[in-house]
């Protein structure tokens, strides 16, 4: 189940960071780094799945930055 939204959330993020890529048109960002903080929160729980706890506090202190800045960003816009 994780490993399919891992997928999704990747495949997202992609597509949104190129749609900002190449029209030059930022306004969808917030919702990039919302979609890849959900993605940092499924690796994260994958690695405390497969033992590697150290990595998975990482990734969960990675998305809790990345949910704030989201946040910001909706905030500002």
């Amino acid at each position: 189940m994780l490993k399919i939204s891992r997928i999704i959330l990747a495949v997202i993020v992609i597509l949104i960071s190129g749609i900002g890529l190449f029209t030059k048109i930022f306004d969808f960002q917030p919702y990039m780094m919302f979609f890849f903080s959900l993605f940092m929160l499924v690796m994260g729980l994958e690695e405390f799945q497969k033992g590697r706890k150290g990595i998975g506090w990482i990734s969960i202190v990675v998305f809790l930055f990345l949910l704030f800045v989201s946040i910001q960003g909706f905030l500002l816009y």
